[in-house]
């Protein structure tokens, strides 16, 4: 078996990332249907499956699930849509690219949402597959609707957004890339519409808890939608005169609002990082700064995370990120407390009851998710990843790719 360096080395036909099997286009009969979109609302015509042809839905209109103790409301939709673009579902197919069209960009939300946004910062030719959720937009790279996926995964403020990180793991996409883009909120209404008119404001709570200091100003009860640019398409269809939207200038353009306050966010260096995720990795290089992502677990003993993380500072690797995750599979490790050294490991869908655990400690067990500044083209890298394999139970790396700055 060749060893971990050799495997990583840049143009060796045995590396790594020749190691990782290629998916071939799926060999499909497809019909076209129709699939539910972002909010609920009918997915476009033109998208396929294996299925049998079904009617679109043409007969919803939104209304309040659950009204929040706060005030607050979470919507659901059920509104025909049809002169807009509609997002595809997780089981839509697609035969696979052709090379001479557009490169296709797939992302959670409708268009004019702030991943579009970012998906065009980073392919600004691109063709839009908007999608209902992020789950969605893995699958449509994996089953060759989309050439690449665009998903948030932090914000400056609002943090990691762990479900993203989740599903980073349960598929098998690489990191290609990362688009950083400066956030800037709008309010927007109808036009003629004033801001003092407004009696509510309708966005993502994420959104909404980004521009808190306005909306407190303002004195309007908030609403929850799964979307900020579903907000604005949901106002503009139903010519709410005493609602605003809080999106994107982008949101407004294609929806008909005007914008009657941009910048309401409350930290205006707020700033959201997006990974760029393709069915095959790239090759890195040493011409410009590159980020690594890996996920790994250890086992368990004293220090063992800190010989992992000594590791980096002692090749003077910059580590951006570390992120912990309880393993889903195996969320619990069961530790002898006599000093025994020995170990379990529990599902928590088993009753403790029917365990002997008496003398044992009982422990989270978590992956660990670390962003570090070297390209995988560096053998202090290699060497690094090398040294973290003698520690680690698994290891995987995400991607090896271009830093992006803000814009």
């Amino acid at each position: 078996m060749m060893n971990f360096a050799s495997g990583m080395a840049l143009g060796d036909a045995s590396s790594l990332w020749s190691l990782i099997p290629k998916t071939p286009p799926p060999a499909v009969a497809l019909k076209l249907e129709s699939r539910g979109g972002v909010l609920g609302l009918p997915a476009s015509p033109m998208t396929c499956s294996i299925e049998a042809e079904k009617p679109p839905n043409r007969t919803t209109e939104l209304q309040p699930s659950v009204e929040q103790p706060d005030g607050n409301i979470v919507w659901r939709s059920n509104k025909d849509i049809a002169p807009f673009a509609r997002p595809l579902s997780v089981s839509s197919k697609s035969a696979y690219p052709d090379d001479n069209k557009k490169v296709r960009i797939s992302f959670k939300g409708l268009p004019g949402s702030h991943s579009e946004d970012a998906a065009l910062a980073a392919y600004p030719n691109c063709e839009s597959v908007p999608c209902n959720e992020f789950e969605d937009a893995f699958k449509a790279v994996e089953l060759w609707i989309a050439d690449k996926a665009v998903l948030p995964i932090e914000n400056s403020s609002g943090g990691s957004i762990h479900r993203n990180y989740d599903l980073l793991l349960r598929h098998r996409l690489h990191i290609v890339g990362e688009v950083q883009i400066t956030t800037n909120l709008c309010l927007l209404a109808l036009p003629g519409v004033r801001a003092e008119q407004l009696k509510r404001v309708l966005s993502h709570p994420q959104a909404l808890s980004l521009s808190d200091n306005a909306l407190n100003r303002l004195g309007v009860v908030r609403e929850n939608v799964d979307d900020t640019a579903g907000a604005a398409q949901y106002v503009a269809l139903n010519n709410l005169r005493d609602a605003g939207v809080v999106a994107g200038a982008r949101a407004a353009e294609l929806y008909g609002l005007n914008i009657l306050a941009e910048g309401i966010q409350d930290d205006l260096g707020n700033v959201t990082r997006y990974l760029v995720l393709a069915r095959e990795p790239i090759i890195p290089r040493t011409d410009r700064p590159y980020r690594t992502s890996i996920v790994f677990t250890l086992d368990e003993g004293p220090g063992v995370l800190f010989k992992v993380l000594a590791l980096f500072a002692l090749r003077d690797i910059n580590l951006t990120k570390i992120e912990s995750r309880p393993q889903r599979n195996c969320p619990l490790r069961v530790v002898d407390d006599s000093n025994m050294g020995s170990a379990k490991y529990v599902s928590l869908s088993l009753s403790f009851g029917s365990i002997p655990l008496a003398g044992f400690e009982r422990y989270f067990d978590y992956l660990f998710y670390i962003d570090f500044e070297a390209s995988m083209a560096e053998p202090r890298a290699q060497l690094v990843l090398g040294h973290l394999q003698e520690h680690a139970t698994f290891l995987r790396v995400l991607g090896c790719y271009p830093v992006d700055v803000a814009r």
